[in-house]
């Protein structure tokens, strides 16, 4: 039996299968009304984005460690 879910836009019935392209809108028109919400930040991820200065050491740390184990030879002609 296929996965059947609500459209995320208009609440229509989806099937969740290759035959629908879109899912799990149920169509583009659907799909890009979610985008433009997106957009316009009226959808936003719950939580706050951290940023450099929110870095704990360790992770500076083992940030550098990472850089100085790469080969340099990119940067070489």
């Amino acid at each position: 039996m296929p996965t059947v879910v609500d459209c995320p836009t208009c609440k229509a019935k989806v099937e969740w299968s290759e035959q629908s392209p879109h899912r799990p809108f149920c169509s583009k028109r659907c799909q890009l009304i979610d985008l433009g919400e997106w957009s316009f930040e009226n959808n936003k991820i719950s939580s706050p984005i951290s940023n450099a200065n929110d870095l704990s050491q360790d992770m500076i740390e083992d940030i550098e460690a990472m850089l100085a184990k790469n080969d340099d030879s990119f940067f070489k002609e």
